[in-house]
């Protein structure tokens, strides 16, 4: 009896691990905040996410932790911008993982900026110019156009790599999609008021974001893309705009705000802070929210002056 017993339990703990196995949640570690909420729409209740970086962070400047080495070893998906944007932690973290399926070029590893046509991708590099990146400007997340297409790129990669519930993530992109769609053409008519708008930036962060509300750009703190604004360049600005009208100068959740608060003070122009990701404000709690904070803080920029 007791050997019966003992085989009965012995099964019964075989079949709960077989099923625990097979409902198992696809482990996905995104590099920023974006990828990761649009990676938990997608996924849904299929996939476990964790991020990489906050909103609060530079996603250029990111230390390669052995916490986050520990998190891209148990990954099964990796969910990154790319264009260069993560190159100097990211690569560290593939290397030491030891984890073959996230390398690059594998199914494992995904990069966002693939499959968005780029912008400002220069026709030669120069390091005296600043940090600028080789495949163009990688901060394609400001543009919800962008979102879209690599959410279609995404669902397919999640197919492709959890192919036993391939079902189950189509529908989950078919209703984010439909959802998106709806979305964009809501803020298509919030922003029509800020076409042509002419704006200062504290960095080259916001380009796509440009590209798809027709903001003007007419000045930019950084005398280099990723150097920090010295006081003679700010005089510049300053001077600059006496002859070229600005309405305000945007800046991002997690830069420091006292250049863009200085252009404000001295010449007159309302700073305005963007959260440029996920979590970059308190309404700004997953990717609609994201868009819905953005325009909502430069509507209310727009009409300040």
């Amino acid at each position: 009896m007791l050997k019966k017993n003992f085989l009965i339990g012995l099964t019964a703990i075989s079949f709960f691990a077989l099923g625990n196995s097979a409902h198992a949640a696809l482990r996905i570690l995104a590099c920023e905040p974006e990828w990761g909420s649009l990676a938990q729409e997608l996924g849904g209740k299929l996939v476990e996410v964790t991020v990489a970086t906050s909103a609060l962070q530079d996603p250029h400047q990111i230390q390669a932790k052995p916490s986050l080495i520990a998190r891209v070893r148990n990954a099964d998906l990796v969910v990154c911008t790319g264009a260069e944007l993560e190159i100097g932690w990211l690569p560290v973290l593939l290397q030491q993982s030891g984890n073959a399926k996230v390398q690059t070029g594998q199914p494992g590893n995904f990069a966002a900026a693939d499959y968005v046509h780029k912008l400002e991708v220069p026709t030669q590099l120069d390091r005296s110019q600043g940090d600028v990146h080789a495949a163009g400007n990688p901060h394609i997340q400001t543009d919800p156009r962008n979102i879209a297409l690599v959410a279609t790129a995404l669902g397919a990669r999640l197919q492709q790599i959890d192919s036993g519930n391939a079902s189950q993530y189509a529908q989950n992109l078919a209703s984010f999609s439909q959802r998106w769609q709806q979305a964009m053409t809501r803020w298509k008519t919030m922003a029509a008021p800020l076409r042509d708008v002419p704006v200062v930036s504290r960095h080259k962060a916001y380009v796509y974001l440009y590209d798809w509300l027709g903001l003007k750009e007419v000045a930019v703190l950084e005398p280099k893309p990723g150097v920090e604004p010295t006081a003679s360049h700010l005089q510049e600005v300053v001077a600059s705009l006496k002859s070229t009208h600005a309405r305000m100068t945007l800046y991002s959740a997690y830069q420091d705000p006292k250049p863009s608060e200085w252009l404000s003070k001295n010449g007159g122009i309302p700073a305005v802070r963007l959260p440029f990701t996920v979590g970059g404000s308190d309404a700004a709690k997953d990717l609609f929210g994201l868009f819905d904070d953005t325009l909502a803080q430069l509507l209310a920029g727009a009409k300040t002056k």
